[in-house]
């Protein structure tokens, strides 16, 4: 059977460019065998195969099938290899990428831009490099008239936005400044279309607006019974729907309440 290696990890090396951790689903692959990346269309050779572990990579000359391995393709560019990609031969490729492959899709977004504005580009090559292993990382300029050019960044929630602001600061040496956290609306048009926003500054007029939607969260909240009647007071002001209610003991309640994602991103821990 052809070559065929799924992606499921991938960093980048200052001695060896980017390396892929890969699975081979079908057949081998082995030192300066010429492979193609699927996603990308390219073709790279392969410089160096190794079986991961903890204290030192261990060199080999072929990967089986079944086998986890690392690849080293010589690639300075840390696009070039995807998380979730396949690779195969590029003299007999497989007909049809691994299927089942999905990426994780960022909720909450935000503007990151250097205080520094002449380090825009290191900005840009420090998220490269956080996004190779960091599939949900995702990103694209933007300027604004105040802070001059950024980014637009998307992240799974709040925690993966503060450990990314923090990697890119202690890692890279970079000094940021951090746009209130957004989540994306749906916006339903009277031509049947659908627009997705982030600013209300980037609604259609009213009359082209048939409905507009917007990310809800199924939040779980335990908490002590003495300040249950303060919580759903904050609940409710933020537009949640209760949906149940359970004693745990005498002196701990769990809520399931539905709410907005916005309202959540905003100031709901601050409270």
């Amino acid at each position: 059977n052809p070559l065929k290696a799924l992606i499921y990890d991938s960093w980048f090396d200052n001695y060896l460019g980017a390396l892929a951790l890969v699975r081979i689903m079908d057949g081998s692959i082995n030192t300066e065998q010429e492979i193609l990346v699927m996603g990308t269309g390219k073709r790279h050779g392969v410089l160096g195969l190794y079986y991961p572990n903890p204290l030192k990579k261990i060199p080999t000359k072929s990967l089986e099938c079944g086998e986890i391995g690392i690849v080293s393709l010589g690639l300075k560019s840390v696009t070039d290899i995807a998380v979730g990609d396949t690779l195969t031969d590029a003299k007999n490729p497989t007909p049809k990428p691994i299927e089942g492959f999905v990426p994780a899709k960022p909720f909450v977004f935000a503007g990151l831009y250097p205080i520094e504005t002449d380090r825009f580009e290191d900005l840009r090559e420090a998220l490269l490099k956080l996004q190779l292993n960091d599939c949900a990382l995702n990103f694209e300029p933007e300027s604004s008239v105040a802070l001059g050019f950024g980014f637009r960044v998307g992240f799974l929630g709040l925690l993966h936005m503060e450990v990314i602001k923090e990697r890119l600061e202690r890692e890279f040496g970079l000094n940021l400044i951090a746009t209130a956290p957004t989540v994306v609306y749906e916006v339903h048009l009277t031509d049947n279309s659908i627009k997705y926003v982030q600013n209300p500054s980037e609604l259609p007029p009213e009359n082209h607006i048939a409905c507009i939607k917007e990310p809800f969260v199924r939040a779980t909240i335990i908490t002590p019974s003495e300040f249950l009647g303060n919580l759903m007071q904050l609940l409710n002001n933020k537009r949640g729907i209760q949906e149940k209610m359970e004693y745990l003991n005498q002196s701990r309640v769990m809520l399931t309440y539905s709410l907005p994602s916005n309202e959540i991103v905003m100031d709901f821990y601050d409270k």
